[in-house]
């Protein structure tokens, strides 16, 4: 008979036994679709909505690759669209995607932006057409003297609906302790797009790194993963200042606070679907008040990026549709309703 008190390699044995067995007994909920395979590693995924046929509506999910990474357009039954795909990249990590853009005065359009991070840079095109208005990219962090913190990971937007401002708020794979992630806003430039830098902010504990950023525009507010800790919250508009609002749910993850979705049932009411990696499950958090709901198994393994939209997808996507990746380089589509998240 093992004393676990007097043993503690065999009480930690236990306890991790324990909370494993929890872990398994979520029951799992299956997806509609399981895309196709990308060639090397998937990511991060970005859902764009057609507004005049839901039903054509596109996955974009990043693959990484130095060499020849790429961002992947699915259609909705999980099927690789060559024609809209970018390869040829050098190691694209996250990607997000934003609407009705006013390039110059008579031309509004949508915005797909993907870090390549060994290009120290991040590239924005136009949807569905797929067209560079970047002029080969826009170089982040450029002002860091280390070059190891000017690499790009997460990025997600944020359109200032009284301002009526486009920005890209930039994480990294390695950075300070203070000023981790940088806001630059989006200026019409003509057939392309320029980019200017307007703030720098955000904790980082120190351990492990941040990637995942997801912006609620409604409520004003920027989320973020520092994975090894809890995940940030702060004001998105940068005229609101660089304070903090909280630093919420690290012990609630097994380890790596990844992917961040934000599912909005009103204005006001909604939820926080946030990967936790290590325990192949997503933790549930409100909206409002973002206190912890409860654990998701939707049979993925170590998601990185996850992605959500509730507007109705055709007939397999009734409630809307939840994208996240897995590592079998591929990506899984649910429909909405069925996280029972009401």
């Amino acid at each position: 008979m093992i004393c676990l008190k007097e043993n503690k390699f065999f009480y930690i044995l236990f306890i991790v036994g324990i909370v494993s067995c929890k872990k398994n007994r979520l029951p799992v909920i299956e997806p509609v679709t399981i895309t196709e395979q990308t060639p090397f590693d998937t990511d991060d995924p970005a859902i764009w909505v057609n507004k005049q046929d839901p039903m054509k509506s596109l996955v974009f999910g990043t693959d990484k690759d130095e060499l020849n990474g790429g961002v992947y357009a699915f259609d909705l039954n999980g099927k690789i669209i060559n024609d809209l795909s970018i390869k040829g990249l050098s190691y694209p990590n996250n990607v997000d995607v934003t609407y009705d853009f006013v390039l110059n005065d008579s031309l509004t359009i949508d915005l797909m932006a993907f870090t390549e991070r060994e290009k120290n840079q991040i590239r924005l095109f136009s949807v569905p057409d797929i067209r560079p208005l970047d002029n080969g990219g826009f170089k982040v962090f450029r002002d860091e003297e280390k070059i190891t913190y000017r690499r790009p990971m997460g990025i997600a937007f944020y359109n200032n609906k009284e301002s009526g401002s486009t920005y890209v708020i930039v994480s990294r794979k390695q950075g300070p302790l203070n000023n981790y992630l940088y806001q630059y806003q989006l200026i019409q430039g003509g057939d392309g797009v320029n980019m200017k830098l307007v703030r720098k902010f955000g904790k980082f504990s120190g351990n492990k790194e941040i990637e995942a950023i997801a912006v609620d525009e409604d409520l004003g507010f920027i989320y973020y993963s520092d994975e090894d800790h809890c995940v940030r919250k702060y004001y998105a508009d940068p005229n609101k200042g660089n304070e903090e609002i909280a630093c919420f749910g690290g012990e609630l993850f097994e380890r790596d606070i990844e992917g961040i979705a934000i599912v909005k049932n009103t204005v006001s009411k909604g939820y926080l679907v946030i990967s936790n990696q290590q325990a192949h499950s997503f933790s549930v958090f409100d909206r409002i008040t973002n206190k912890y709901i409860k654990e998701l198994n939707l049979g993925t393994v170590e998601t990185d990026g996850c992605d959500v939209v509730n507007i109705p997808l055709g007939k397999d996507y009734p409630n809307g549709i939840f994208v996240s990746m897995t590592d079998s380089k591929s990506f899984y589509f649910h429909d909405l309703g069925s996280l029972n998240l009401n």
